[in-house]
C-alpha cells in the first residue's frame, strides 16, 4: 500500500504543515508524522475523512500512486487574455455538453468559420440558470459553448449569441487528459486555482463584460489537455 506516500503527497500540494493537517483531521502532529511513515495506518473513519478533505476516492488512496498525478496539473499562473468577440449558445438538458458541442460545430460548418479558421478556438462553461425542477426532477444542468471568432472574420449566421469579451487577467491552470476521470480531474483542477487565489490573497473579478470562467480543451503532440481559465482581480 502506497498510504503513507500519499498522504504525505496530497499535504504538501495543498501547502498543509504537519500540524496543519493534524488539525483539520482532529488528531496530534505526532500522529501525522506516524501515518506519513506508514509506522501506523489510519482508521478507516480517518480515511474517508481524509478522501472528503482531499477530494480523492478510498482506492487511490490506499492502493493507488498519487505522487503520478504531479504531472497532470500545472503550476498555476496569471494571463493576460486580450479582448476577442465570440458567438456563443447555452443549453439546458441531461447532456448539456454534448448537445451545445453538436449544435456550435454545426454552426461553425454552417456559418463558414471551419472553412476560413479549421482550428477555431472554442471554449466552454458551465450555464448556471437551471431552475430547481429542471435539475431535481429531471436531472438537467446548464452548459454553454462559444466560438472565438477570427480578426476579420464576419458572419450574421443565426443560432448564437454574438458579444464581446473584454481584456482581463486569468487564473490558468492546465489539466493532462482530463477526460479520463472528468469528474474528478476537473474539479480539482478549479481546487488548485482557488487555494494558488487564497494563498495569494487574488481576489475573483465580477464584470458583466467578461466571462467569470471558461474551459478550453486541446491536443497537442497526441495529448488531450485542457485550460482552465478564472477571471482575477489584478
Amino acid at each position: 500500500m502506497n498510504v503513507g506516500k500519499n498522504i504525505q503527497y496530497l499535504r504538501k500540494i495543498n501547502k498543509l504543515k504537519q500540524d496543519q493537517l493534524a488539525e483539520k483531521m482532529g488528531v496530534s502532529r505526532q500522529t501525522i508524522s506516524r501515518w506519513e511513515s506508514d509506522e501506523v495506518t489510519p482508521e478507516l473513519p480517518k480515511l474517508v475523512e481524509m478522501c472528503s478533505l482531499f477530494s480523492c476516492n478510498m482506492d487511490e488512496l490506499v492502493r493507488g500512486d498519487l505522487t503520478s498525478k504531479g504531472e497532470i496539473y500545472s503550476d498555476v499562473t496569471i494571463r493576460k487574455v486580450p479582448a476577442f468577440r465570440m458567438a456563443k449558445y447555452a443549453i439546458i438538458s441531461q447532456e448539456p455538453e454534448d448537445d451545445v458541442l453538436t449544435h456550435m460545430k454545426n454552426w461553425a460548418d454552417k456559418s463558414g468559420l471551419l472553412a476560413a479558421d479549421p482550428k477555431a478556438k472554442r471554449i466552454g462553461w458551465d450555464f448556471p440558470f437551471v431552475s430547481q425542477e429542471q435539475s431535481m426532477r429531471f436531472g438537467m444542468h446548464g452548459y454553454a459553448a462559444a466560438y472565438v471568432l477570427p480578426d476579420g472574420f464576419r458572419t450574421n449566421c443565426e443560432g448564437v449569441e454574438y458579444c464581446d469579451n473584454k481584456e482581463a487577467s486569468y487564473a490558468v491552470i492546465t489539466v493532462k487528459d482530463p477526460m479520463v476521470q472528468p469528474f474528478e480531474r476537473i474539479p480539482v483542477g478549479y481546487k488548485h486555482i482557488m487555494e494558488y487565489l487564497d494563498a495569494n490573497n487574488i481576489k475573483g473579478r465580477q464584470d458583466d463584460n467578461v466571462l467569470g470562467c471558461f474551459e478550453y480543451e486541446y491536443e497537442k503532440d497526441g495529448t488531450e489537455y485542457m485550460d482552465i481559465y478564472i477571471c482575477v482581480d489584478v
